[in-house]
């Protein structure tokens, strides 16, 4: 199968080109490099370096004759949504517009669409896994882009034959990850830590996320490019509550030494709880994440003490 991955230079991109690779797919990715880097990709993958909201888009598709597009490219803060929702709708909103039209206008026969766990809002902790059909309710204008996002998906399979997957990330973490983003606390712990510098916990730090890893987020991507269950939204999660402190905790394990981290203020838009069911991704999907959090943040950490001994 020939993938186009949007994105694909990115954190997550990267992890899914070499998932894809090693599957024996021919992976390709387009990205503008703003926050990825073709370091990110091994020397024989292809990089488009372009940007999704280009008018030259819907050539460029059609020229690569793709079976499939993974659409990873967009705006990943919450705080830079709420800085500056025009360009956070823009890139996710806009941007998602032209792939859609790209993929119709080409043939290609299916969409994979990364949401985020920020559509569903701050739920009770009673509702607590998520499930798909819980009501979306974003605070952020990241969330209400991804949303809308996904209207559109829906839209495009009825009003033109296009099928979809949509994919609602929980909080992603592992090696190639910058500052931002939903999972970035790993990333900048990680980094912190490595390079022997204090962290600062946003609130009380009995805040949960449910942290999945790269390379599992990958193998679920993977598997909605062929499931038989498509024009579905699916949450990827590990279904597990980790509250920051606790984060610390195995942080401190995987760097054999104790870390004391500072506390300040509440950050506007975070979500205070968070977990998503993984259930409906399990039966439609045939996935289950494999990595667990010691492992995976001890993958992580190592890549960020590599990174640190070359600076």
């Amino acid at each position: 199968m020939k993938v186009l991955v949007t994105g694909g230079a990115g954190f997550i991109g990267s992890h899914l080109m070499r998932y894809l690779q090693v599957r024996g797919d021919e992976p390709v990715a387009l990205d503008n490099l703003s926050s990825g880097s073709r370091e990110h990709l091994e020397e024989d993958m292809e990089l488009i370096e372009m940007d999704v909201r280009d008018e030259r888009l819907a050539g460029v598709v059609a020229t690569g004759q793709y079976d499939a597009i993974v659409h990873f490219a967009g705006q990943t803060m919450v705080p830079a949504s709420l800085a500056a929702p025009a360009f956070d709708a823009d890139c996710n909103v806009l941007g998602t517009i032209r792939v859609l039209e790209a993929a119709r206008q080409s043939g290609v026969k299916r969409v994979v669409f990364s949401s985020t766990a920020a559509a569903y809002g701050d739920v009770p902790e009673r509702d607590l896994p998520i499930k798909e059909a819980h009501k979306l309710a974003p605070m952020s204008f990241y969330g209400l882009s991804k949303v809308t996002a996904e209207r559109y998906m829906e839209l495009y399979h009825e009003c033109f034959g296009l099928d979809y997957v949509v994919l609602r990330f929980a909080n992603v973490y592992g090696e190639r990850q910058g500052d931002g983003g939903e999972g970035g606390v790993i990333s900048i712990f990680s980094r912190l830590v490595a390079e022997e510098k204090e962290i600062t916990i946003f609130g009380d730090g009995e805040q949960t996320r449910d942290f999945i890893y790269a390379g599992d987020i990958a193998a679920g991507v993977s598997a909605a490019l062929t499931t038989a269950q498509a024009n579905v939204v699916y949450n990827l999660s590990t279904q597990t509550q980790t509250s920051l402190r606790e984060l610390v905790d195995v942080l401190s394990s995987v760097a054999g030494r104790s870390i004391i981290p500072k506390y300040g203020p509440e950050r506007p838009g975070d979500i205070y709880k968070s977990a998503l069911s993984n259930a409906r991704a399990r039966r439609g999907l045939g996935w289950k994440p494999a990595v667990s959090l010691e492992d995976g943040l001890r993958r992580t950490y190592e890549y960020f003490v590599g990174k640190a001994k070359l600076s």
